[in-house]
């Protein structure tokens, strides 16, 4: 029994996939599935639907692979956090879930903070302000607005701990999800009896905390029918999926930044102790590793800035692409290659849709600055590319001064795929930048728990040393560095003098 299964359950797609020992992928299958937004404030989903695209997801790659299920050693989940799912006494949902991008409980947020006050819920769970993203202000919505639903609720799950309930029939979930529901603490690794309480709960209605990476049980017989696995296969606890790419990434100790350029920029810092910043810009969570804790700035616009560019204004290389069969990145990379760094006097603000951490202003706006006849389409793709680089510093200079230290950045997502990112990123921020050799850093992550819980590795140093390849490590060019200087400084002005215009 070698191989093991990861179960990455996303916002809008359900993605399976089967490593060997050895982090190569032998299958993979992905779901999509389209929210229900009846509203701007509501989001929601038919629970079912995580379960039902596990279920093909699991069969798919054991056919694909043709591996029998009885070689499949353990699986383990990775998944968005915060969607609630209440159940009843059978494990039924009693309504759809109420996916995280879900608002409704704005009222709800603010009765809690009221009651507690930010400074405590800070200190306590590590989450710097109270949203309506946070599934205790849900379960409060629930209860004022649903009270037969509340009633009948036996558990309040989140994604992760409902499909582990499907797989075993136990009721388990583990820190690093928990840890943005306001009801975890994250200095005891326990529920918070006073905010449970304060929501007209019990801690018997939430499930058991467990240590990630821990077994929950075998497969269930009922399981292994819909799944085609086999009883012998172990389920582990896994991670939320931010918290899962670090693992799959190597970030298992202090000195690594791990940076996700996808549609948003999100970064993990490791740190082995709890950090809570005094001007409360940025949370603290629980990390997958026992006695870690990580810090996650983060941005709404990362590599959707590039994206809303090339859909905008490039619309001749987008043909091209087409055309040739080509990627349309690419194309506007060679462009932008072409440019020296700094873009010759070129600044882009990247807010397109209001600014995160550290500045959390939702008014801002994206900007191009200083913009002369000489600036060709190149020149703005490569400012784009930069101004994602010193929102990254920004964020890295922030947790500097927190007291985190960082050695090396490793890179994940859609743009760790351009080596001229990587490169001004490394230049910009005057660190290493390292990719690795999949671009499922969640799915590998949550496969490294399965491997670690069940006996696969003796240790998940062990098993991240084995199964996560680096590919390319960028060292930072000093010249190129002094360029950015100036640039960034400009970047740093720009927004200071523009705030009050937004």
């Amino acid at each position: 029994m070698s191989y093991l299964i990861s179960i990455d359950a996303g916002t809008t797609a359900l993605k399976v996939v089967l490593f060997d020992q050895h982090g190569q992928i032998k299958a993979q299958r992905g779901i999509e599935y389209n929210l229900i937004t009846p509203t701007t404030d509501t989001a929601e989903l038919e629970a079912e639907v995580y379960w039902e695209a596990c279920r093909q997801g699991i069969r798919s790659v054991l056919k694909q692979s043709h591996i029998p299920p009885e070689e499949v050693a353990a699986l383990s989940i990775s998944s968005q956090g915060e969607t609630l799912i209440p159940v009843d006494r059978s494990g039924r949902p009693l309504r759809r879930a109420i996916v995280w991008l879900d608002n409704r409980s704005g009222e709800e947020a603010r009765i809690i903070e009221e009651a507690f006050g930010v400074e405590e819920i800070y200190r306590i769970t590590g989450q710097p302000e109270v949203v309506p993203t946070w599934p205790a202000t849900k379960v409060l919505w629930i209860k004022r607005n649903e009270p037969g639903i509340f009633r009948q609720t036996h558990k309040f799950l989140l994604v992760e701990d409902y499909i582990l309930y499907k797989l075993t029939g136990q009721y388990v979930t583990e820190g690093s999800l928990a840890s943005s529901s306001l009801f975890f603490d994250i200095n005891r690794g326990t529920w918070w009896g006073e905010m449970v309480d304060f929501v007209g709960i019990t801690p018997e209605q939430l499930p058991a905390v467990k240590k990630t990476g821990e077994v929950v049980a075998p497969v269930a017989q009922p399981a292994c029918r819909l799944t085609g696995l086999c009883e012998k296969t172990m389920v582990t606890t896994g991670a939320m999926d931010q918290a899962a790419g670090m693992i799959g990434a190597g970030n298992i100790g202090p000195g690594i930044v791990t940076e996700t350029t996808g549609a948003a920029l999100a970064i993990c810092a490791t740190t082995d102790r709890v950090v809570l910043d005094p001007k409360r810009r940025l949370p603290c969570q629980y990390h997958p590793v026992s006695g870690l804790y990580y810090l996650m700035p983060w941005c709404p616009v990362g590599g959707m800035f590039l994206r809303w560019f090339r859909d905008v204004f490039c619309q001749l290389e987008m043909e091209q692409a087409r055309c040739k069969g080509l990627d349309v990145y690419n194309l506007l990379t060679q462009q932008a290659e072409s440019v020296p760094p700094g873009s010759e006097g070129l600044v882009a603000l990247p807010h397109l849709m209001g600014a995160a951490s550290p500045e959390f202003n939702p008014n801002a706006k994206g900007v191009f600055f200083g913009i002369t006849l000489k600036h060709q389409k190149g020149h703005f793709v490569r400012a784009v590319m930069e101004a994602v680089a010193f929102m990254l510093r920004r964020n890295l200079e922030l947790l500097e001064e927190l007291g985190i230290q960082v050695q090396e950045i490793r890179s994940l997502g859609g743009g760790s795929k351009s080596l001229l990112w990587n490169r001004i990123k490394a230049d910009v921020t005057g660190k290493p930048i390292v990719t690795i050799g999949t671009s499922e850093a969640a799915s590998l992550g949550v496969a490294i728990l399965a491997g670690v819980g069940v006996g696969i590795f003796p240790s998940l140093h062990e098993a991240v040393s084995r199964m996560v390849k680096v590919t390319e490590g960028i060292e930072p060019n000093l010249k190129d560095g002094e360029r950015y200087r100036e640039a960034y400084r400009c970047y740093l002005k720009l927004y200071e003098q523009l705030g009050p215009m937004f």
